[in-house]
């Protein structure tokens, strides 16, 4: 490892550990693990064709009958990357003590940090860029793919039964490989209990032949309960879906740089918050790019776009379903 000194670098870390970002960055996100992933993009933005149109066949009437003829369309998804970036601020006197593994410690930092901003985009569209999808959650909502989770009523109907959660994603022609819930989510599984007092939704010991830490399983589908932010129990309790429907890929352009002679202001006040040269300091600047899509392609369970859709949600009580409203408007009088 190269040592920082006072007067700084161009460049923080070597070509291989910049690769590291690209390597573990999809560890910390939980929407990168289990999307499915496209080859590295080679420019900001590439088209992917999915299915608009399906063939039709027909009987044909008697032995001489006319034969009819049917088509197939195609339309272009366009994924688009966008960049996430950070500056971290390093004291110099920090750079001093030539023991400190100063990558060690802001790497992990770092990729924190680019899976949550991901996730939240993915998830619910929070600070998304114009260019990206509205978020999975929105989505859902918007298709009619979701619940009310109501105080004292059979979790295991709402998730599992003829009405419930998977149903919904069923019903649109797809089927639940994964649910992403909030960590309130995983204690309502374990009190879930059958009229012995048995837990109803039981831990998965092995998966894949390989023995686990007993992961919870609904229908088969590993249930993830990030340890952060990113799912609020108050807007979503469950997010589950056919999660290989969503796509994304890395623009591979990272760029990590040390700045020396810089000040970083404040983005909503524009106030200087540091000024680098003058209180002796240096900040690591790392930038991502990567884009995602949901190309929901058409299929015969359901043709219909504004209803199809591959994930949907359980939403807590104290929410408010708005099916439709009444309202009056006077005319302003003329004078």
């Amino acid at each position: 490892m190269a040592i920082i000194d006072r007067t700084g670098a161009e460049v923080l870390i070597p070509e291989e550990k910049s690769r590291e970002i690209l390597q573990s960055v999809p560890e910390s996100s939980i929407a990168m693990r289990l999307m499915r992933r496209l080859p590295n993009m080679s420019s900001k933005t590439r088209s992917t064709p999915v299915l608009g149109s399906l063939p039709m066949a027909y009987f044909v009437d008697g032995d001489t009958g006319f034969k009819k003829t049917t088509s197939m369309a195609w339309e272009n998804v366009r994924l688009y990357a966008e960049e996430i970036a950070c500056i971290v601020p390093i004291p110099e006197n920090v750079l001093d003590d030539s023991e400190y593994d100063i990558w060690a410690n802001v790497k992990p930092r770092i990729d924190e940090g680019i899976g949550a901003a991901w996730d939240k985009a993915v998830f619910f569209g929070e600070n998304k860029p114009a260019n990206f999808p509205a978020g999975i959650v929105n989505g859902a909502i918007a298709a009619g793919n979701y619940l009310l989770h109501v105080n004292g009523a059979s979790l295991y109907q709402e998730l599992l039964g003829e009405n419930g959660l998977a149903a919904l994603i069923e019903e649109d022609g797809y089927v639940p490989s994964a649910y992403v819930g909030a960590i309130k989510m995983r204690s309502m599984l374990r009190g879930a209990v059958d009229n012995n007092g048995l837990p109803i939704f039981g831990r998965a010991a092995y998966r894949d032949g390989v023995q686990g830490k007993g992961s919870y399983e609904l229908d088969g589908a590993e249930a993830m309960f990030p340890k952060s932010e990113i799912m609020d129990p108050e807007e979503v309790l469950l997010l589950g879906g056919e999660w290989n429907q969503a796509v994304w890929a890395i623009r591979t352009d990272i760029s990590t740089k040390l700045l020396t002679e810089a000040v970083i202001q404040d983005p909503s006040t524009k106030e200087i918050v540091y000024n680098l040269a003058q209180q002796d300091m240096v900040a690591l600047r790392v930038t991502f790019r990567a884009g995602w899509a949901l190309p929901n392609p058409i299929n015969r369970v359901n043709p219909t776009a504004e209803t199809r859709y591959p994930f949907a949600v359980l939403r807590p009580s104290s929410l408010t379903a708005i099916e439709s409203a009444q309202y009056s408007v006077t005319a302003p009088a003329r004078e």
